[in-house]
């Protein structure tokens, strides 16, 4: 395999643990080299081995490529009335889902294709290099089904979430439905996707109900995550803590119960500041959740209703600003964080035998990120070895 040098890098984040006090592993005056799709090195560029070929970072930054660890892309439809009402006074509700539902049903599998598509690209224009996306606006076997498909044919981190709402047409017997999500869909819908999740939530589903779901799911294979303590005080932490999910999402309202469970647990706390700047809800207290030892994951909860942002650099700087994080943590989290949260090691970080995914800033530190917000600094990409 050909090796390629990267040169004249201003600050490498790699994190490393073991390069210094910073989670975010930094290394100045920079190179790495890619041999293949992987990292073989990392270090000064004075001390930079022979490689086949060259590039010249010119100053830049590089950085792993954002984890994005939660999503909802899997959509058709627009609810810009209901945003416009809420930022004019009303409030955020979890039933405001079905608007999406009855569009996605109607869309045909090209246009949901094309959906999808068109944010992966525009995620990835700005850094992201690995997404997480969900069902969850179909509600139907067959709807749930497509989703999955049409969800596995642009990312391999797809997740089920029959469980999102009960369904319209269930309306009246949501515990039909919950028969449903772990009979008939789950099987039709298992093969497609590599984790279950729940809705955990005052309007979704109840403990009981989820951790029908999740223990359905786990019994088929699928690795749990959960819709967690969003929008009230709940059961979805303990849930997560329960089950042994990969992460818990939102994590807004939190006892001194919950936090204890996480930081006793290899569940990783998933904020998604995206979600409250659109919500004017209460921000997560991520301070108090890393100073008690929780791992914590960004992510942007891309979805039409709630979180309308495929920018992870906006939600790096959202954490910094309004959830109490230190720039460092907010980038560590933002991709070292997004792996655990998708229990990947491959991913998230820039050092030897890791997935050559590399985005550059034009920056002179990563701290950029928070300190400029809203500018566009990402400005070249690689996936995989390979720029793109």
């Amino acid at each position: 395999m050909r090796t390629t040098l990267v040169r004249n890098i201003t600050t490498l984040v790699t994190n490393d643990p073991d390069r210094g006090p910073s989670p975010l592993g930094l290394i100045q005056d920079a190179a790495l080299v890619i041999e293949g799709d992987r990292i073989a090195w990392t270090g000064r560029t004075a001390d930079a081995p022979a490689t086949d070929d060259a590039v010249d970072a010119q100053g830049r930054t590089v950085l792993p490529g954002f984890v994005d660890s939660h999503s909802h892309l899997v959509f058709a439809g627009d609810r810009t009335q209901e945003f416009n009402a809420r930022m004019s006074g009303q409030a955020y509700k979890a039933g405001g889902i079905r608007t999406t539902v009855a569009a996605t049903r109607a869309a045909s599998d090209e246009a949901l294709g094309a959906n999808v598509a068109r944010y992966l690209a525009e995620a990835l224009r700005q850094g992201t290099t690995t997404l997480e996306t969900k069902s969850g606006y179909g509600l139907t076997v067959a709807d749930e089904a497509r989703a999955l498909r049409v969800a596995a044919e642009h990312t391999d981190e797809v997740t089920y979430l029959g469980a999102h709402i009960v369904a319209p047409e269930y309306a009246d017997d949501p515990a039909g439905y919950v028969e449903l999500v772990t009979g008939d869909m789950l099987d039709a819908c298992a093969p497609y996707a590599r984790w279950i999740d729940v809705f955990c939530e005052k309007g979704a589903f109840d403990g009981d109900q989820a951790r029908a779901v999740l223990t359905a799911g786990k019994a088929k294979g699928l690795l749990p995550r959960v819709h967690a303590n969003q929008l009230t005080y709940g059961p979805g932490v303990q849930l997560a803590v329960e089950l042994e999910a990969a992460s818990a999402d939102h994590c807004t309202h939190l006892t001194d119960a919950d936090v204890d469970a996480l930081a006793n647990s290899a569940t990783v706390a998933t904020l998604l500041p995206g979600a409250e700047f659109s919500t004017r809800a209460q921000w997560p207290d991520a301070r108090r959740l890393l100073d008690a030892g929780v791992t914590v994951a960004l992510s942007t909860d891309c979805n039409p209703g709630s979180s309308f942002t495929s920018s992870m650099p906006f939600c790096v700087a959202l954490a910094v600003r309004d959830m109490k994080m230190t720039p460092d943590e907010a980038i560590w989290s933002a991709t070292a964080g997004g792996a655990a949260a998708l229990r990947r090691s491959d991913i998230g970080r820039l050092t030897p035998g890791a997935r050559a995914d590399l985005a550059f800033l034009d920056a002179p530190s990563p701290v950029h990120l928070a300190y400029r917000p809203g500018v566009p600094l990402v400005s070249e990409v690689w996936r995989a070895g390979r720029r793109v």
